[in-house]
């Protein structure tokens, strides 16, 4: 692929497949004959398998079975009013495996020979909204603590990153400041989905709203052809960037040491005592003199005391 720093290049002059630059979906195996049905609605379950599928109502203690399997695994609070959301979104998979109660889901996704279908239900319960820039004074902030680093890698960790804009964000900064000298940017997620999406860097076109100009138009490869209303980053800023799956809950070990680690916009989802379990769990992966960042709704008062604020939004360690 011809990547220029001075013009904005083209997905057609890839000499990638295409279908290698489209993002690619989770595979669903097809699954016969496992309804689950008791023999009183055995008839009835098959009724709705030939037929256009009818979503069953849900009780209370199937929603909330549901709410501690999405809580103890993520964190995640799911409140009464998410109810007609969960239902949507499981439903599918109760017409995909042939069930006719969400209780057979239940226990098909607590399976642990079924620890595939545990992760789409994950991927089907977590927020995932983000783009690029999002509350640019982070990037202003990364872009002069950037500036001053000298020695070692630096390193940024985006914590939640989702589809990977967060993180192409960092990279273009990076790329931008700091040019061919030693840095490295990591996107965790524990939607695997998002994560798929996320390396190959493909996205629609009207994503692009908040990349300033002049890097939209050196790290960004605008579509042709079929590839017509969308961007693709860069291969050199996605070698640099390394997406892996991680929870936040208990984070995978190989991370290493961050300089600066971004977790914005996710803690809105936690109660505060998953919050300080949470930011408890990201500290051993902060330098001493690292900074941490969160969304402009979101506030670390009265859940740590390793971390003080030096700007709304930014904190560094007690050390530094």
């Amino acid at each position: 692929m011809k990547q220029h720093a001075s013009e904005v290049g083209e997905v057609g002059d890839s000499k990638e497949s295409p279908a290698l630059l489209a993002p690619v979906g989770t595979v669903l195996r097809s699954r016969s004959n496992q309804s689950g049905c008791g023999d009183v609605e055995r008839d009835a379950c098959s009724m709705s398998q030939a037929n256009p599928f009818h979503i069953p109502e849900i009780k209370p203690s199937e929603f909330a079975q549901f709410q501690k399997l999405i809580f103890d695994i993520a964190g995640i609070h799911l409140p009464e009013i998410k109810k007609s959301l969960l239902v949507g979104r499981l439903s599918k998979r109760l017409k995909h495996l042939g069930f006719c109660r969400f209780s057979e889901y239940y226990n098909y996704v607590i399976n642990k020979a079924h620890a595939d279908e545990l992760q789409i239900f994950v991927d089907l319960l977590t927020t995932n909204e983000t783009f690029f820039f999002r509350e640019p004074q982070h990037f202003d902030f990364l872009r002069k603590r950037a500036v001053s680093h000298g020695g070692s890698t630096f390193r940024i960790w985006s914590a939640a990153s989702s589809s990977g804009e967060e993180a192409y964000s960092m990279a273009m900064v990076l790329a931008d400041t700091l040019g061919n000298r030693s840095w490295e940017v990591i996107g965790t997620d524990i939607s695997t989905r998002v994560l798929e999406k996320a390396r190959y860097g493909h996205y629609p076109v009207d994503r692009i709203e908040g990349i300033p100009p002049i890097l939209l138009k050196r790290y960004c490869l605008k579509g042709l052809g079929e590839h017509s209303g969308t961007l693709l980053v860069a291969r050199e800023l996605r070698e640099r960037v390394r997406f892996l799956h991680s929870n936040l809950m208990s984070p995978r070990k190989d991370l290493g040491l961050f300089d600066v680690i971004f977790l914005r916009n996710v803690m809105i989802y936690f109660d505060n005592d998953t919050k300080r379990k949470v930011i408890s769990g990201l500290m051993p992966y902060l330098k001493k003199d690292g900074h941490f960042v969160v969304g402009h709704s979101e506030s670390l008062l009265g859940l740590t005391n390793a971390l003080k604020p030096v700007q709304p939004t930014i904190y560094c360690r007690n050390f530094c």
